[in-house]
Order: C-alpha cells, then structure tokens, then sequence
C-alpha cells in the first residue's frame, strides 16, 4: 500500500512540476515574443537628441534574432547580445543625422574583446569630424572603459567615484597537475621547433620561450592602450606608465589632479552639462543604442545592385556545420561559395575571430578561399583573434586587415591524445581487455601509443605543418623558410604581424570593406551577411525535438559553453591548428 501511494504521489508530484515549467516557459516565450515585436517598431528620434551608449551587454560579432536564446528555467529575462556591426553602422548614422547632436558615452565597462573595442574607438573618433560632440560620464571606470572613453571631448567622473589603471596582465592555466592526480597521461606530438604547443598539459608554468612572447604580446598591446591614452589627454607615454605602475589614481580628486577627467560631478550636473550644449533645453532627449538601431535615415540615391558580401568566421575551427558562435567547413565553406557564385557580389570581405581548431577543417575553408580568389577580390577583416587555424582560412586572401591589437599567427600544427588506462584502472576500478584483429587496431586513448604509433603520427603531423606553411608562403609571397622563421606556434599582435609581412594593412572592419570595394573597382554598394542565420521559429523547435544541445542545458542554467568544450573534446579532429591555449588579457 505504501509503495502505492508512494507511486501515485510521485505521479501527481510530477504532473505538477511538469504543468508548471509548461506554464513558465510559455509565459517567457509570450513575453520574450513581445518585447521583439516592440523593439522591432520604428523609433521616432526628436530633434536636440542626444544619442547613449552603454557597452555593458555582450558585444558579438553576429548576434542571434532568436527570442529564446539563453532561455532557463533561472532567467526568464535572458541577456540580450549587441552585434558589433550595428554599433558601427548606428555611430555613422549618428555623424549625418540633423536630429543627433552629440554622444554620450556611459561605459564603466565595455563587454567586448581589445580589437572591438579599438574599432569602436576609431569608429568614435570618426564621428568627432562631423562637430558634434562627445561627453563621457561614469561613476566608475574599468581600463578598457576609460580606453574608449578617452575620445570624449570633455570626460567626467562621480566625485567618489573609481578608477582603474594598472596594466595589463595575461593569465594561462596549466593542467599538468590535474592530469597528474587522475592518472591521465597526455601524449604530445607536435613538430619540433614548436616550443609553446600543449605546454598547459605537460608543465605547470611558461616556459622561457613562451613567457617571452606573451611579454612582447603583451607590452605592444599596453603600449598601443596607453599610448593612445595619452594622446588624447595632452600627456606621455611615459607619464600614463608611471601613473599606472604608482596605482597613482586611487581617489576621484587624483584622478581630476592627473587630468584623467575634467571635472568630479554628479549625474543630475552632468544632465545640466548636457541641456547647456543644447542651449539650455528644459528637457534632455536620450535614446539609447538599441532604440537608435530602429531609427530610419532617409538616403539618397537608388539601392546598388552591386553588393560584397560579409562572410563572418567566429570560434572554433570543426568539421561538418557550424553556427554564429563556431565555424563549421561545411557552413563555412558554402557560405563562401554562395558568395563566389553570385554575379552580384562583387567582392568578399571573410571577418575572422578564431582560436584555430581541426587542421582538416581549416583546409577545406582554405580551399574555397583560393576558388573565391580566384574569381573575385577576397579580404580578411581580422577581429579579436585570427590565429593559428584562423590564419590558415585567411592566408590566402587578396589583403589581410587586423588591428594593432589583434592576436594573429600561431602558425602550428600539434596533436594531443589522452592516455586514459591508468585513470581507468586506478580511478575508477575498471581495466580493459581487448581483441584485435592487426596490430594496431587498438590505437587510441585507452593506452599508450607505442615508438612506431608515435612515429607515424609525428610524421602525419610534419606533413599537415609543411601544408600550412606552404599555403601561407604562396598567399603572403613568402619562402616556405621565411614563415617558419614566424611560425612555429609563435603569436604575435597585428602590429608586429605587419611588422613580419602576416598582415597587409592595420585596420577594423571598415577598412577591410573599403579595400574591397576599391580592389571591386565599385564606388556604390550594399552589404550582405553571411552564412543567413536561421530561422528563430526553426531553431526553437529543433531545440524543442532535441536536434540541439544547448537548449537543456541553458533551460536548468548550464552554461552552454561547458557543453561545448565537452562537444569539442569528443567530436574534435586529434590534429590542431589552434592555439594551444586560452589567453585571457586583464
């Protein structure tokens, strides 16, 4: 009897659970579904306008149009992406717009990588030619905050506010320990002169060759930041240097003293400040950024026929299909075809942020690059990152543009297999026997490869790298000497990629459309996007049906980019061409 209604009551406990999530979600999806419809109206921008901006949202290069993006069970009101693009297309339309007189800059933080942000800045700087001005106002500033903020005309701060400088610091997390206490071995083959590959799973610290090339990384990257720094506030290299290494800036008034900001105010002087630019209007107009992307300028002039086709490359590099947040060869690939085939594209413009990824993948990207050349310009926009794989799809295009602080190179080719018998046995109590049928028909990670197992993958390893070394050689105009002298997994920023002859011009997005269109010989264009993104309604019910992972997994709060990590040590290719290692700069 108990047993019963033990059952039956876990039944009905169950129905319960069930109609309530049921209700929960449907009452995001129907809340989610109208706020986009009314963020899709057309906002209607009063004259005297002032237009905000606050970068504190994820700033992606593609964001997703599905409403159910990041939906969960903790988050029925999921963070919405920016998409990097629209702030630079909504800043130009700010420098013409009569009804726009000026930026107002809020941004403590700016959720974006170094190259964005760089971008975002010049984009900036750029509209100051048209005379309308730009404030800034923060009640606290980040150094990346305070990087794009430094383009204001007039720069202010809470008079209790905080400031960050400090310098710029990279951090690599080593997991040689942690394969140790589980009894994993990591059976490294790489080629020989590669001395920075997979050192995070044999050793526990840099190595001298490896710290020295972060050091240099890094000083061209701080070098750059606070140069530009210093530029526009009337100082010194060396004196920002001096103030960043005294953590001189740790009160609001030595802020003002060092003349970091012109003036310690608060946000209801700060609206004063504004209305007087106005001629003392009685009533401030702000609209912020996401309002503004639904603002309509009129334009001149009949739409082109001609286009260029924007092909964006974000993530890691693997085989088969990819989505807005990795790079798929087939989608990918298809992607440059349908571009390449179409009469009226005129010109490709492949917008790469990569780590790198599968070898293999990268050379059937590769592949279509030189088809695409073939036919019709091609350049490379390099975001954040264009390394190591990322370079191999861009090597071949007709210029490569990146930023002074993009992280590009790492031109290297490793493999990494787990030994995974010991952690088996001693971990978990479980052995392996086995039956075959050749020799070597149970080569893999549950023991260790033997001399002739490795000898043979390092030979396969030695081919892939003399391909990718050739294919950058033919692309840059290089001997196959010249490259491995820069190769040999070494990364660089895009100033000294230049420097070496890796990139061609130093510059963002823009500038690599630019150069498209004058390589097209075209003077009026418009802009595709590609690969197309799917349809919302399509991704919401594969997600539903279980066609995709992430949607279970961002429903009970599971941050989708564990799944992912999972994904891609299970499906991923055993050769790389990646960076072999995560840098994240602070």
């Amino acid at each position: 009897m108990k047993s019963f209604l033990k059952n039956v009551l876990s039944t009905i406990v169950g129905v319960v659970l069930s109609v309530v999530v049921v209700v929960l979600l449907f009452i995001g999806i129907i809340s989610i579904a109208v706020s986009t419809l009314d963020s899709d109206k057309e906002a209607k921008v009063k004259m005297d306008s002032i237009l905000k901006i606050n970068l504190s949202k994820p700033i992606v290069e593609r964001a997703s149009d599905n409403p159910f993006e990041n939906l969960s069970l903790t988050n029925m009101d999921p963070e919405t992406e920016v998409e990097f693009k629209n702030i630079l297309d909504n800043i130009e339309k700010a420098k013409t717009d009569e009804r726009i007189k000026g930026i107002y800059l809020n941004v403590p933080f700016v959720n974006a990588g170094l190259s964005q942000t760089e971008e975002i800045r010049n984009k900036l700087l750029d509209f100051k030619t048209s005379g309308k001005f730009i404030v800034s106002y923060a009640e606290y500033y980040s150094q990346k905050g305070y990087y794009l903020s430094s383009v204001a005309d007039e720069l202010f701060l809470n008079p209790e506010g905080l400031f960050e400088l400090k310098g710029f610091s990279a951090q690599i997390m080593f997991y040689k320990g942690l394969l140790e206490k589980l009894d994993i071995e990591a059976q490294v083959i790489r080629h020989g002169k590669f001395k920075s590959a997979i050192e995070p799973f044999v050793l526990d610290k840099m190595s001298k060759a490896n710290r020295e090339q972060i050091s240099l990384l890094l000083s061209t990257i701080s070098d750059n930041i606070l140069d530009s720094i210093a530029s526009q506030r009337g100082m010194t290299l060396t004196q920002v240097e001096e103030i960043a290494n005294n953590l001189e800036l740790n009160t609001a008034k030595k802020c003002l003293e060092h003349n970091f900001v012109d003036a310690l105010i608060y946000q209801d002087e700060l609206e004063e400040k504004l209305k007087n630019k106005l001629d003392g209007v009685e009533k401030l107009q702000l609209i912020s950024l996401s309002k503004y992307s639904n603002a309509k300028v009129k334009k001149e002039g009949k739409i082109s026929r001609d286009k260029i086709a924007i092909i964006y490359a974000t993530g890691e590099i693997n085989s088969g299909k990819g989505d807005l947040k990795s790079i798929g060869s087939i989608t990918t690939a298809k992607a440059i075809k349908q571009a390449r085939e179409d009469d009226k594209v005129k010109a490709i413009v492949l917008r790469v942020n990569s780590p790198g990824g599968s070898a293999l993948a990268s050379d059937v990207i590769w592949r279509e690059t030189t088809l695409a050349k073939a036919e019709k310009p091609l350049v490379i926009s390099m975001g954040d990152l264009a390394a190591s794989g990322g370079y191999y799809i861009a090597c071949a295009a007709d210029s490569i543009v990146a930023n002074p602080n993009t992280i590009t190179g790492s031109i290297g080719v490793f493999g990494l297999i787990p030994n995974l018998k010991h952690f088996y046995k001693n971990k978990l109590g479980i052995t392996i026997d086995t039956v075959n049928t050749h020799k070597h028909a149970d080569m893999g990670v549950n023991r260790a490869l033997t001399t002739f197992e490795r000898a043979k993958i390092q030979e396969s390893i030695e081919d892939v790298y003399a391909t990718f070394i050739g294919h950058v050689a033919k692309g840059r105009n290089m001997s196959a000497t010249a490259v491995d002298d820069v190769g040999q997994g070494r990364v660089w920023t895009g100033y000294d990629a230049k420097r070496l002859g890796l990139v061609d011009v130093l510059g963002g997005l823009e500038t690599a459309i630019d150069i498209a269109a004058h390589l097209a010989k075209i003077e009026e264009y418009r802009l595709v996007s590609l690969p197309k993104k799917e349809d919302p309604l399509e991704v919401f019910i594969k997600e539903m049906t279980g066609e995709q992972s992430n949607y279970i997994a961002n429903y009970f709060g599971i941050d989708s980019k564990y799944i992912k990590a999972i994904e891609s040590l299970i499906k991923g290719e055993k050769v790389q061409a990646r960076m072999p290692f995560i840098l994240e700069i602070n």
